[in-house]
């Protein structure tokens, strides 16, 4: 069989004029060997005959392990047959046989109407940010894109707890959507639900926003293709050539970062997700007229020793409260305690873990208030200790003699 480079030539040759005996001369082929190059349509292509081999004899029992097993390992299956020959070479003929007993699982062509859904997920890029205690951590950053715009809305989170997700899911609905999804989709993900069941706290989350949480099926990343590809964007149009001194820095940089990201055409939409977006949001439902609860939110007995604990983390509180009931909350940036109303601490939200923030000057307080504490209360000058020993004698009702003593 002639190779592809002469089956080339000799028809050029051919076509030129050149007769197919000089061709077959020139070449030093035979002229049937030339008259097939002419008349076929197609370059030679080598294919072996396929006949018996060592498999041939083990392949009835392999298609019946296949059939019940569709998974079972090639490695195993070579155990229960007792094959003996090359691994290799007996995994490669499993993987010819292995998608005929394999159950197929078709994905259906998606269609995304205006203001029906928002994906949402976390991406963790592949760089380490200091958080403030010398240790660099990949906090998650949560991604939602409503899928009738492909608009991209993107934060980093401090945590994956569901206090955060439920902040950064409002922080990105009342920042950057501006509206309110009919749906939101996530996967399993555990500050959302698990097992078809939503967390303590989502369910009053969207009630208040009026939507529903879908959370899918495991083995369905189809139906969250478009987050998906959103993180693969950020990966490798976002991150290349940058690096961040902090979170907040994170944040900057992604916000500036995402109107050029919306400028972008989209294929599917035959459009840019900026001049889709308002189409969007007429779709959807309006934002709440009351913000959702979201956060850390707990009330405690402040102790003595004046601190708070939110996410790890410790927060100094005025001593004046000690032994009252307060209100904590936090968000994504700040940690605030109330006493009845009055602020008692404010304190900038700490990323890293197991770390004290202390304000001096509730320092300065307790120290102030251990003092007056301390120090015996004043007496009054007037006031005389002395008393007159009939006053025990008469309240024990001892009698005395007055002229024997």
């Amino acid at each position: 069989m002639i190779s592809v480079q002469d089956w080339a030539l000799i028809r050029r040759l051919v076509a030129e004029g050149v007769p197919q005996r000089q061709v077959a001369r020139d070449l030093g082929i035979a002229r049937k060997t030339v008259a097939r190059a002419v008349a076929a349509s197609r370059p030679p292509k080598y294919e072996r005959v396929s006949g018996p081999n060592a498999f041939t004899a083990f392949e009835p029992r392999v298609r019946q392990l296949l059939s019940e097993y569709p998974s079972m390992p090639a490695t195993v299956i070579a155990q229960r047959v007792g094959w003996s020959g090359s691994i290799t070479w007996f995994r490669d003929n499993v993987r010819v046989l292995r998608p005929q007993y394999r159950p197929v699982d078709p994905a259906d062509r998606l269609v995304h109407e205006l203001g029906d859904q928002a994906q949402c997920d976390l991406w963790f890029p592949p760089v380490t940010i200091d958080v403030g205690t010398g240790v660099g951590v990949t906090p998650p950053v949560l991604v939602m894109v409503p899928t009738g715009s492909r608009f991209i809305c993107a934060r980093m989170l401090p945590s994956r707890t569901t206090p955060d997700l439920l902040a950064g899911m409002w922080s990105l609905i009342a920042d950057q959507i501006q509206a309110v999804p009919r749906r939101l989709v996530w996967d399993n993900e555990a500050g959302i639900g698990r097992g078809g069941r939503l967390a303590q706290t989502v369910t009053g989350f969207v009630g208040a926003l009026a939507t529903r949480i879908v959370q899918l099926k495991p083995f369905d990343p189809e139906s969250k293709g478009v987050v998906e590809r959103a993180n693969q964007f950020l990966e490798t149009s976002f991150l290349p050539g940058r690096t961040f001194t902090s979170p907040q820095d994170f944040n900057t940089q992604l916000a500036a970062w995402l109107p050029l990201a919306n400028s972008r055409w989209v294929k599917a939409l035959r459009a840019r997700p900026v001049d889709v977006i308002d189409a969007d949001r007429a779709a959807m439902l309006p934002l709440p007229p009351v913000a959702p609860a979201a956060g850390w939110s707990k009330q405690i007995r402040l102790g003595r020793d004046y601190y708070v604990s939110v996410a790890g983390n410790d927060y100094s509180v005025h001593p004046a409260a000690i032994g009252r009931l307060v209100d904590i909350h936090a968000d994504l940036t700040t940690v605030t305690v109330r006493l009845e109303g009055r602020v008692l601490a404010e304190h900038a939200r700490s990323w890293a873990r197991q770390t004290t923030i202390t304000d001096p000057a509730h320092v300065d307080a307790a120290r102030a208030l251990r003092q007056l504490f301390q120090q015996p209360p004043p007496r009054p000058a007037d006031q005389d200790l002395g008393r007159n020993l009939a006053d025990y004698d008469l309240a024990f009702g001892v009698e005395i003699d007055p002229v024997a003593s």
